[in-house]
């Protein structure tokens, strides 16, 4: 705590990773490899005399200290805690048009089809109607409005979930040269997969079906939100 002051007694003003920052000893990290130690045993065996003592008896080979420090050495806390999914909201069931509120398709209205096991909602424009293709978005950033699309039996695919949405971890292959050379040039954007493509269009196949059966269903989910001067959201019924 020598290079972060104190605020009260026992707390300092930097935190544990900071200090360690500020010393900079990750600037000459030794990587030498030392030789593994040979393993002492917990306990050792001693004779012991006496006809009643069983003549040996194990005892721990390094004696516990006869003193203790003052001060013991600070421990994390462990957590008990797990994470478990968000509980639905008893209003969205698929079906359900939502409001986005965050991101880039904000003020967007999109159908939720299901929740992942993340408890993150999986929602689509549909993408031909208006420009949002399948996507997961918190339950916290939707408005859900009484607006319903009877998708019937449709059921989403069991290969959407959360790991279908993995960005590919491949470094660039481009080196410093090259990156030179191209004089700021953007990056070339990769393709997009044609598996997902397919995927997109056999599920706003069964939307749009379903949208279509209800008049100015598709304009009113074509059209963005907005509020105009003087309306406020808790005021309004959705």
């Amino acid at each position: 705590m020598a290079r972060s002051k104190e605020l009260v007694p026992g707390v300092g003003r930097l935190s544990r990773s900071a200090v360690f920052a500020r010393r900079g000893l990750y600037k000459g990290l030794k990587k030498s490899d030392k030789p593994i130690a040979a393993e002492t045993p917990v306990t050792k065996e001693v004779p012991v005399g006496g006809d009643k003592n069983g003549s040996t008896r194990l005892v721990p080979t390094k004696k516990a200290p006869r003193f203790y420090p003052a001060e013991d050495v600070r421990q994390p806390k462990k957590s008990r805690k797990s994470p478990k999914p968000a509980k639905l909201r008893s209003s969205i069931t698929p079906g359900t048009v939502l409001i986005l509120l965050a991101g880039r398709f904000a003020g967007k209205r999109v159908v939720f089809l299901k929740q992942l096991a993340s408890g993150l909602l999986l929602v689509t424009g549909p993408y031909k109607v208006n420009g949002v293709p399948l996507r997961r978005v918190n339950q916290a950033y939707v408005i859900a409005t009484s607006t319903k699309v009877d998708l019937g039996d449709f059921k989403v695919d069991e290969k959407i979930n959360d790991a279908y949405f993995a960005k590919d971890a491949k470094k660039s292959s481009r080196s410093a040269e090259e990156e030179f050379f191209e004089e700021g040039k953007p990056k070339a954007k990769a393709a997009f997969p044609e598996s997902k493509a397919a995927d997109q269009k056999a599920v706003d196949a069964a939307v749009v079906a379903a949208i279509k059966k209800t008049e100015n269903l598709q304009k009113y989910v074509k059209s963005s939100f907005g509020l105009s001067k003087g309306q406020f959201p808790h005021h309004l019924v959705f």
